[in-house]
């Protein structure tokens, strides 16, 4: 994450307007050409730019919307695709207002209460953690003993647990995809590293804190066995009082409502906030590498956001398991271009650091 803000700051493009764009199209292609490796940058380049549009549609958008209807539709007993469909419809207007209408006010509302909902999410997990504090070590030595146990050596062993970590942290905080680095790369400074190192606290804030402690709220919610670990199919675990099969969001929502009765209707709130507003930056993501392979043009612009609020409506329709699967190919796709770039421009943000480092001696 450091790395890819500071270089998506030190080779970002300005133009006369004062528009700023940035990411790792061109830091890869600017920066390996300046060592030579112009066509490999190009081609990396490329290859991101394509990708991200992908991960555009599906993780940062389709998953988004999948998740905020599962939850609105579980919270109020709403069954069937057509009313996945018709919350999918209903999401895509007030994105399309946003993106397309460029109504910022409704955004502007979400980047107000988003941080609020955030508080109150890591609140509610706190107060659950410190409520039930006999079993958080007993929590944690379950986490570390499946992951060594027999079975999970049958099931796929300690790689594939670990595998599965990082998928999940990936798709969480996005370090090493790149997308991160668009949105960094138009702050204003001097000094490109700075940039990175306020861009290194996003991982450990995203899954170090916020997924560790929802990790613990579900699996002291789990002691009592209301739900078998290990027997997922599609994604989805198997509850053992209703014989049904739920998702992420769903047990989750389960695990809060079981310490907090009513806090299921403040998480479904949070849930569609916290959806709105990634779709929002995502949108943000997928069009700045739209405008790098077709230009920087209102039309094609506007098919972009077309196609966009398409999957957007999409996401609520089909199930969850394959906008996952959809999603997770398209966050992995990102890493291998923007990785094989930071390994060859890794000197150029070590002289970055070096240079900020001298500023902050001086002062």
């Amino acid at each position: 994450k450091f790395v890819e803000c500071t270089l998506g700051v030190k080779y970002r493009d300005i133009d006369k307007d004062g528009n700023v764009y940035g990411g790792p199209m061109y830091y890869l292609s600017r920066g390996l050409s300046e060592d030579g490796k112009g066509k490999l940058g190009k081609v990396l380049s490329i290859v991101f730019a394509i990708m991200c549009v992908g991960a555009s549609f599906g993780g940062g958008n389709a998953f988004q919307s999948n998740q905020a209807s599962v939850q609105i539709m579980n919270q109020f007993g709403i069954d069937g695709a057509a009313s996945g469909t018709i919350l999918g419809f209903i999401f895509a207007v007030f994105v399309g207002i946003v993106i397309i209408g460029g109504i910022k006010r409704i955004a502007k509302v979400t980047e107000k209460v988003v941080p609020f909902m955030a508080v109150i999410y890591v609140g509610a997990a706190m107060f659950i953690l410190i409520s039930n504090y006999q079993y958080v070590d007993i929590a944690i030595a379950q986490i570390i003993s499946e992951a060594f146990s027999p079975r999970a050596t049958i099931t796929g062993g300690f790689i594939g647990v670990m595998i599965q970590g990082f998928r999940r942290a990936a798709f969480s905080n996005e370090a090493g995809a790149g997308s991160a680095a668009i949105a960094h790369s138009a702050v204003q400074t001097h000094y490109p590293a700075s940039e990175g190192l306020v861009a290194l606290l996003e991982p450990f804030i995203d899954t170090v804190v916020i997924c560790t402690m929802t990790a613990l709220v579900i699996v002291i919610f789990n002691m009592n066995g209301v739900f078998a670990y290990g027997d997922v199919v599609n994604n989805e675990v198997l509850i053992h009082s209703t014989g049904e099969r739920i998702g992420g969001v769903t047990i989750t929502s389960m695990a809060f409502e079981s310490a907090l009765p009513g806090f299921s209707y403040v998480l479904a709130i949070a849930v569609v906030l916290f959806a709105f507003s990634t779709i929002i930056s995502w949108s943000y993501y997928g069009l700045q590498a739209w405008k790098y392979l077709f230009g920087r043009s209102g039309k094609m612009d506007l098919v972009y956001k077309l196609i966009f609020l398409l999957f957007t409506i999409l996401g609520s329709a089909v199930t969850m398991d394959a906008v996952i699967k959809f999603s997770e190919a398209m966050i992995l796709a990102l890493v291998f271009p923007n990785i094989i770039g930071l390994f060859f421009l890794l000197p150029k943000v070590k002289a970055e650091l070096k240079r900020f480092d001298k500023a902050i001696e001086k002062e």
